[in-house]
């Protein structure tokens, strides 16, 4: 492709170029990069976020999500527009998982794909940032001592992402 190439869908979010999910169903990192995989991507990056077992020390037994899908949807399309204006994309999947996340699975899965690596490294950086800091989409982190705690989204600088 010549250095100066911009697919015609790179200008706009489109549903035929760029995936989103929220379900109560195991999400797959094999699946969410299918999505963004084509001939003309030199690059796929992803980024899968699991529930851990641990928190400040404590242990934790699984998570808890709930989201607001029709915001979460609308909030999704604008941080695509965000991330296309920024980086020259080809595909982009924002997956997250609702309900009950055991230790070990995946909540959250993020896949870009470009021509060249920094686009999709950097577009997957800044999606995962935003989906953190406005998604509505909320965690319950619940702990082997019987105690639950609903977590706010921690603060993230989003001017950092050029």
């Amino acid at each position: 492709l010549p250095p100066d190439y911009v697919p015609e869908h790179n200008k706009e979010a489109s549903e035929a170029y760029d995936h989103f999910l929220i379900s109560a169903e195991p999400l797959s990192l094999d699946t969410a990069c299918s999505l963004v995989k084509s001939e003309a991507a030199g690059a796929v990056s992803s980024f899968e976020g699991t529930t851990r077992n641990t928190f400040n020390g404590k242990r934790v037994i699984r998570l808890e999500y709930e989201a607001y899908e029709p915001m979460a949807k609308k909030e999704w399309y604008d941080i695509v527009q965000e991330a296309r204006s920024k980086y020259h994309l080809l595909s982009t999947v924002m997956h997250h998982r609702i309900g009950e996340v055991p230790v070990g699975k995946t909540s959250v899965i993020i896949a870009a794909s470009s021509a060249h690596r920094a686009d999709a490294i950097n577009a997957v950086h800044f999606m995962i940032d935003s989906l953190k800091a406005r998604l509505p989409i909320w965690k319950k982190e619940l702990l082997d001592d019987g105690s639950a705690t609903w977590k706010q989204n921690e603060h993230i600088d989003i001017s950092v992402h050029k």
